[in-house]
């Protein structure tokens, strides 16, 4: 399956390989569930910060039959740790998601965010 990835980048430039790493992480979900719709990246240089330096955001939203599940994670420095981190995050709840359909049980979207 082709996974409709968006990718939004604030205050970054236009980068062909964090692009690509965005999109291979997004299309490694679809090994975790099968039945993700689509999937948003949004990528922020948040500034500076005092003592660490810079400071990057990242939020994502897979969006699943009945349910979005979304993660927000901040990293000062590499932007590639925190998309690694976040994705590392909206695959465990992808995970726990899949699991609880599995085992015949749903739960409300509250629970999901």
């Amino acid at each position: 399956m082709n996974l409709p990835v968006q990718i939004i980048l604030r205050g970054i430039p236009s980068s062909p390989a964090l692009e690509t790493a965005i999109r291979e992480r997004a299309t490694r979900l679809e090994h975790v569930y099968e039945g993700i719709i689509n999937c948003r990246v949004a990528v922020e240089f948040a500034g500076k910060h005092k003592s660490q330096g810079n400071e990057f955001r990242v939020r994502i939203a897979v969006k699943l039959p009945r349910e979005e599940v979304v993660v927000n994670h901040d990293h000062d420095e590499d932007v590639y740790i925190a998309l690694r981190d976040a994705f590392d995050a909206v695959r465990r709840k992808i995970e726990e998601f899949a699991a609880l359909k599995r085992a015949g049980r749903h739960r409300g979207a509250e629970d999901m965010v």
